[in-house]
């Protein structure tokens, strides 16, 4: 009914003539003109049916149960017999469920949600929150981090993402990951909020020292600053645990979670807080509005996937199966010089290349093979690999053989580094 309305040759000519002709450009000049057409768990089609990608880049978390998981699926479609969006000014019993989920579910004492229809917004909103607890201006991300496109999500980021739209709100500022004396030198009493991606999956999946998340908790604590976990992308299982942060043993005052909230069907994210946070939001409870946050269709979706998630067994195979691919990178680095290494927490990985104009080609490369999948754009060398949770062993191989067969080829033909552009996809 939907799929192939038209040519693919009409679509891409739509597409650039109607929504945006750069990115048609840029798809043709790498000879990744594809077009998702059918969909499901881990396997995209293109819309003339010509191929199939196996989906390593999940857009950043969203398809953790692939596409079109069918208990989402199916629950999303008997709840349309009865709800709808719900109005975000009212009261909401689908809403309230979700919250008391995130509560038994996120860690420490985190009770209340605020929910948003995507993770830039939920970032402005946990920003927003510990501006107005606090009453300070002072917000300090990491270098290479990457928290959203707009708002004070954008202030946080890179200046390759920023900078072509003037000014930034002040009280911005900027620390190496995983350097906690950098932190403490930055931070002062007028810091309100120190936001960090738990693995900064743009910076290349960077995993921290072991000390770094104990020392940053003590150093917001030591200055009354709040520490926001971003765990949009680590989160929901992503690295076996239900959030990332969980590895290291800290509670912060607010943690971000979206993209998988959403089943993959319906828009869906939530800043998760602490009690103390809660008087800004009791004194001012209508200071935040969002007409689609928290949904009641969205809440829906949600509550399903996180009964999936949470189902006996669905962690002890996300880890099993990063395992697998470990196992793989061993045999690959073996064979091919051009391999540096690997960064993994569960089905969290980054690849790491020699060098970092291999990435883009590489990305071309893996999808010459059947596998979708980009370099981080912060370090070009890492080849992020995020595939849905549900991946089987024989999915993992097929990946494995995509990369050997990929870097056997830029092994044989190193021009290719200089020839694909970096085009700054995250």
């Amino acid at each position: 009914m939907f799929i192939g309305q038209q040519s693919k040759a009409q679509i891409i000519e739509d597409y650039a003539r109607y929504v945006n002709p750069g990115r048609v450009s840029v798809f043709k000049q790498m000879g990744l003109d594809f077009v998702p057409g059918r969909r499901e768990g881990v396997w995209l089609w293109d819309v003339d049916e010509s191929r199939r990608l196996l989906n390593c880049r999940c857009s950043g978390g969203v398809f953790n149960l692939g596409h079109r998981p069918p208990r989402v699926v199916e629950t999303l479609k008997a709840a349309m017999d009865e709800i709808d969006v719900g109005d975000h000014m009212l009261l909401d019993e689908m809403r309230a469920a979700l919250g008391k989920r995130l509560a038994q579910l996120t860690p420490g004492d985190i009770q209340f949600s605020t929910f948003s229809p995507g993770g830039a917004e939920a970032i402005d909103v946990a920003i927003k929150l510990a501006r107005g607890y606090t009453g300070r201006p002072g917000v300090i991300s990491v270098k290479g981090g990457y928290h959203g496109h707009t708002g004070f999500a954008l202030a946080t980021g890179e200046d390759s993402f920023r900078g072509k739209f003037g000014p930034m709100p002040p009280g911005f500022s900027k620390v190496p990951f995983g350097d906690a004396d950098a932190l403490a030198d930055a931070v002062s009493e007028e810091t309100a909020a120190v936001i960090i991606e738990t693995i900064p999956a743009t910076a290349g999946m960077l995993i921290p020292p072991d000390d770094y998340y104990p020392r940053v908790r003590q150093i917001c604590d030591a200055h009354g600053a709040q520490l926001i976990v971003d765990e949009v992308q680590s989160g929901l299982g992503r690295t076996g645990r239900m959030w990332a942060i969980e590895e290291w043993g800290v509670v912060p005052d607010i943690l971000v979670t979206g993209k998988g909230l959403s089943g993959a069907v319906y828009p869906m994210s939530a800043t998760c807080h602490r009690p103390h946070l809660d008087a800004f939001f009791q004194e001012s409870p209508f200071i935040h509005l969002s007409s689609f946050g928290g949904a009641a269709l969205g809440c829906v979706a949600a509550l399903t996937t996180l009964d999936q998630t949470t189902e006996p067994g669905f962690m002890e195979h996300v880890q099993a199966m990063g395992e697998r691919f470990e196992d793989g990178f061993v045999e690959l680095r073996s064979r091919h010089q051009i391999v540096a290494g690997w960064r993994r927490r569960g089905l969290m990985i980054g690849f790491e290349l020699v060098d970092p104009r291999m990435g883009p080609a590489m990305s071309v490369a893996l999808a010459q093979n059947g596998v979708l999948a980009v370099f981080a754009n912060h370090r070009p060398s890492t080849i992020q690999i995020m595939p849905p949770l549900i991946i089987q062993p024989d999915e993992v191989d097929f990946v494995l053989e995509a990369l050997e067969r990929s870097l056997t080829f830029l092994t044989a033909h190193p021009e290719m580094a200089e020839l694909i552009p970096n085009v700054g996809v995250t």
